[in-house]
Parts: C-alpha cells; structure tokens; sequence
C-alpha cells in the first residue's frame, strides 16, 4: 500500500510541475529565433532576449485563464489529498481529491484544444509548437490518470 501511495504522489507532483513549466515557459510556439507563448513573444537577438507583450485575442486569454485554473486545481487537489490521508476514514475513497484533479484535466485540455485550433490563424505557417506546447498535452492524460487513481483509492490502516 505504501509503494502505491508513493507513486500516487509522484504521479500528482509531476502533473502539477508540468503544468507549472507548460503555463509558465516560452515556447509554445517557435520559428526560428523567435518564440511565442501565452503571456509573451520574444525574439533572440545577440545572445539576449527581446519580448513584448502577447495581442490581448479573446481565445487567447481564455487559454490562459485556463491553463492558470488547471495548475491552481492540480495544487488544491494535491493538498486536499494531504489533508484527506490523515483525516479520511479507514476504507474511504479520495472522491473530492478526484474531483478537483479531473476538473484540473478538462482545464488543461480546453486550453490546449483553443490553442490548437486557434493558434494557425493567429501565428504563420512555418510555425512549430514548442516544448511548452507538447508539456500543457502531457499533462492532460496524467492529471485524468491520477484523478481516476484516487476515484479507485481506498484509505487502509
């Protein structure tokens, strides 16, 4: 029980650090020297960097309203679950650990699915997506994982 607990956490920290990086890097979108995200767009030039701030589109704002709510839900729901394993009676299930992990999903997925659909018209068509990009995708199939993790996880002595 110990071992699955253990892996339980470690699944949730890496979900919430990846959401982290993927909310907060700068590279969701690259060509050439240059990088897009949701906050910023920079351009490298002589070793350094210049940004300025993203166009305040409406899709793009709602994607980072939602990125920002996924990683705020994966870090209650990972404190909500610290809170329950001391207090959750023997033999009970971590349902409201769940619920906040899986809404933490469908907030990273929504995101993600606005960025992919409205990002080929917003940006040119040599662009890539980026590492921040493929991170925001990762994290949606291990949040549902963990958040389906603590629907099956019962509390034993």
């Amino acid at each position: 029980m110990l071992v699955i607990l253990f892996a339980t956490i470690v699944l949730h920290l890496t979900s919430l650090i990846i959401l982290f990086i993927a909310t907060c890097a700068n590279a969701w979108r690259t060509h050439g020297d240059r990088s897009y995200d949701l906050w910023y767009d920079c351009t490298q030039t002589n070793g350094g960097y210049k940004c300025s701030g993203t166009a305040d589109a409406d899709w793009l704002q709602a994607v980072q309203a939602l990125m920002v709510l996924a990683t705020i839900f994966c870090l209650i729901s990972f404190i909500i679950f610290l809170c329950q394993l001391f207090t959750l009676v023997k033999g009970g299930r971590f349902f409201f650990t769940a619920v906040f992990q899986i809404l933490a999903s469908l907030f990273v997925m929504s995101g993600t699915i606005i960025y992919t659909v409205m990002s080929p018209q917003w940006k040119n068509d040599s662009d890539t997506y980026g590492y921040a990009f493929v991170l925001a995708w990762l994290a949606f199939p291990l949040t549902v994982i963990s958040g389906f993790i603590y629907i099956i996880l019962r509390k034993k002595e």
